[in-house]
């Protein structure tokens, strides 16, 4: 179990191929899997490790957040001393541009008081499930003082991130922000672990340089003075970066050792808010093969390689494949919707039929009728 290290939760990822998706929500709290929310990974390896002081940079919309969170008690935060932190965004005026890096600056005074010795800062775009007690050990072996995670990139996407290039002892010869990430490369999971005096120093000179962005003006540019070695996680893990890319990475869990590896770690589960609804309803005429169904649903109709989230229905001669429904989504009688995904509260019509393709599934937006 880490101990003398507090976490910060940043959650400021912005992706503009995932647009779409996040016009209404921070990435942070973007649906997953069913039942979690993008937030839910690095809180709960956070919490796994050991770690009991977590503060949670907002943005600037973070209702979701607030909601989904709460006061932590779903992660074991809701406590007297330590326990979770919700750290302000930074008001802007009108049409001004920001980064991540003035949020982290206004908030030092949290990380400048705590008592903790290490900092570990993770963003929210990625889903894994890790120890984060071997990032520690990886660091303090290789004498490093900036420790990031990498994990090989599954698929190439033309999202953008951060190429590593490591030697074989793990010290990084070369960081990259690119736009397009080919298949095997190594790609920066946006973990960062170094003390918190350096973390505190790195965000001070970058901010009073005109600095705003973490990645480029902290990151890339602390090559030059900085020894950062590399953590390589060997487990499953993906950056959602493109609406492709959480749409492959979500029908990845109706793998058996996919939904494994990232929900049947021994002794780390993945936390999220819980919401007492009733088991899934089969009615006659329902058919479902290979798909995860959350609680709450309805079903009447055919479900195949699909993910359906809490409350979904699927009326009578309705067929569901490849595609992923949100909360609350009704699929009416004799719809079919194939290659696509619906926000939460999508009605489809009876009769109706949506039809795109694995590499460019239709997205219908939030509380839509079609």
């Amino acid at each position: 179990m880490i101990k003398n290290v507090m976490g910060i939760v940043n959650l400021q990822a912005q992706e503009e191929l995932l647009s779409a998706l996040t016009e209404q929500r921070p990435l942070a709290s973007l649906p997953f899997g069913g039942r979690y929310r993008l937030i839910d990974f690095p809180m709960s390896c956070m919490v796994n490790s050991g770690i009991r002081n977590v503060g949670v940079l907002l943005p600037e919309h973070s209702r979701s957040i607030l909601d989904h969170l709460r006061s932590g008690k779903d992660w074991d935060l809701a406590r007297h001393q330590k326990g979770l932190f919700y750290l302000p965004p930074v008001r802007r005026a009108h049409g001004e541009q920001g980064g991540d890096l003035q949020n982290m600056y206004s908030n030092l005074d949290f990380v400048d008081n705590s008592s903790e010795e290490y900092v570990l800062l993770a963003e929210s775009s990625a889903v894994y499930n890790m120890d984060f007690t071997e990032v520690m050990e990886t660091h303090f072996r290789l004498g490093a003082d900036i420790t990031m995670v990498t994990s090989a990139s599954r698929c190439t996407d033309s999202g953008s991130g951060i190429v590593v290039r490591a030697a074989r002892d793990g010290v990084v010869s070369d960081v990259c922000l690119h736009s397009d990430i080919k298949k095997g490369e190594q790609r920066s999971l946006g973990i960062y672990f170094m003390r918190k005096q350096l973390f505190v120093e790195l965000v001070r000179q970058a901010v009073e340089h005109g600095g705003k962005d973490f990645r480029v003006d902290v990151l890339l540019r602390a090559t030059a003075g900085c020894r950062i070695c590399a953590h390589q996680h060997t487990g499953y893990a993906w950056r959602i970066c493109s609406v492709q890319a959480y749409y492959e990475t979500n029908l990845a869990l109706l793998h058996p050792e996919v939904w494994e590896g990232l929900f049947l770690r021994e002794g780390a589960p993945i936390y999220t808010k819980v919401k007492d609804m009733a088991p899934v309803q089969y009615l006659d005429g329902a058919h479902v093969k290979n798909s995860i169904v959350a609680n709450g649903c309805e079903i009447s109709g055919k479900v195949e390689n699909s993910i359906l989230f809490r409350g979904v229905r699927v009326d009578r001669g309705a067929v569901v494949r490849n595609s992923i429904i949100m909360q609350n989504g009704v699929i009416g009688a004799h719809a079919e919707a194939e290659c696509v995904i619906t926000d939460k509260n999508v009605f489809i019509t009876g009769g109706k039929v949506l039809q795109g393709a694995r590499t460019y599934p239709i997205y219908i937006g939030k509380n839509k009728r079609v």
